[in-house]
Parts: structure tokens; sequence; C-alpha cells
């Protein structure tokens, strides 16, 4: 036995109405041109240097406080090294002290 099958035809559905639009004139596309531009050189930034305070001079002498006591210091140690190191420490400064104001007082 046969069924009949039953359709029903759809109506065409109603197309809107859409205004056309015309298309905006676009400027023609220019091409992107890279420029070659020069790699910057990256500089570390140096702290700025805190200068010392200004070293004293003795009278009519060419050699700051701090020469004077670094060339005592070194001639006693090499005058302790000679000796051997048998004297005490403060008769090496006071020997080198002397040696050192003579050759600088001329």
């Amino acid at each position: 036995m046969a069924t009949k099958k039953t359709t029903t035809k759809k109506a065409p559905a109603k197309k809107k109405a859409v205004a056309k639009k015309t298309p905006a004139k676009k400027a023609p596309a220019k091409k992107a041109v890279a420029k070659k531009t020069p790699a910057k050189k990256i500089v570390a930034k140096k702290a700025p240097v805190k200068k010392k305070a200004a070293a004293k001079k003795t009278k009519n002498a060419k050699y700051t406080a701090e020469q004077i006591y670094s060339m005592i210091e070194q001639a006693a140690y090499f005058t302790a090294e000679n000796d051997g190191f048998s004297n005490d420490p403060a008769a090496y400064w006071a020997q080198a002290e002397a040696a050192i104001n003579k050759m600088i007082k001329g």
C-alpha cells in the first residue's frame, strides 16, 4: 500500500529591496618604501664622577699631602724589607719620614 505524501509548496521568500551602493573612489595605494635609517649606537651613560676634595698642598711644595704620605709609606716598607723586618715599624716610619721631608725641602 502506498502512502501519499503531501507536500505544500512554500512561497518564495520576498527579497528586500537593497539600494545599490556606489563604490567610493579609492586613491591608488602607495607602496610603502622602507627607508634605511642608520642604527643608533647605544651608549651607556657614565655616572658622574665625584671629584675628591682638592688635596692640600704644603708650602712651596710640588706634592700633595696624599702623595707625601704615600712616599713615606713606600720608603718605610722598602727600608723594613731590606732590614728583614727586624726593627720596630715606628722606627722605619720615622726614618722614612725624615728622608722624604729632606728630599722635598731640598
